[in-house]
């Protein structure tokens, strides 16, 4: 009987044979778990993303009127910014539904109506001329004009497991 004798290199190769063999089946169960480490699924939407998309929309309606009606013409200065900011909606509200995220938009009669009361007739806005809510939107006038200075959102953001309302007044500045 002759004996087999193992040099050292030769169990070396071996254990990295049985080593690569183990890391095989390692591999296939992490492709087929499709586990992505930098993907959090736990985290819900919690309306950040609103508030700032809504933010600008606000602040971008509020360039494209200034200026343009006076105050008798109010009414058309709150069509013209409902104008504006609708298309914004519209665009906000699908875009993360292939996320699970959706967004449900509505302009705040009763938050702006509070607003109004609260801030408008007692803090520096008040060295100003009236405000008057219409719909949501607050407008006030300033040497005869119409000036947009804030609209009010009702914000229901819902996701997968969870819904979040947010009731929010983006200010135009006084």
């Amino acid at each position: 009987m002759d004996l087999v004798r193992v040099e050292r290199g030769q169990l070396v190769l071996v254990a990295a044979a049985v080593i690569a063999i183990a890391l095989i089946g390692i591999l296939f169960a992490y492709l087929q778990l499709g586990y992505h480490p930098d993907v959090d699924r736990s985290s819900e939407p919690t309306g950040e993303e609103a508030v700032s998309f809504l933010d600008r929309s606000v602040h971008s309606a509020a360039a494209e009127t200034a200026g343009e009606y006076g105050w008798n013409e109010r009414a058309a200065l709150v069509a013209a910014v409902r104008s504006e900011i609708d298309d914004d909606i519209a665009t906000l509200e699908t875009a993360r539904i292939k996320e699970g995220v959706g967004y449900r938009i509505q302009y705040a009669r009763e938050t702006a109506t509070e607003w109004d009361g609260d801030v408008c007739r007692s803090e520096p806005g008040k060295r100003f001329g009236d405000c008057k809510p219409e719909n949501g939107i607050i407008v006030q006038e300033r040497a005869g004009e119409a000036v947009l200075v804030a609209v009010a959102f009702d914000v229901n953001v819902i996701g997968a497991e969870t819904r979040t309302d947010l009731k929010i007044v983006v200010t135009v500045g006084s």
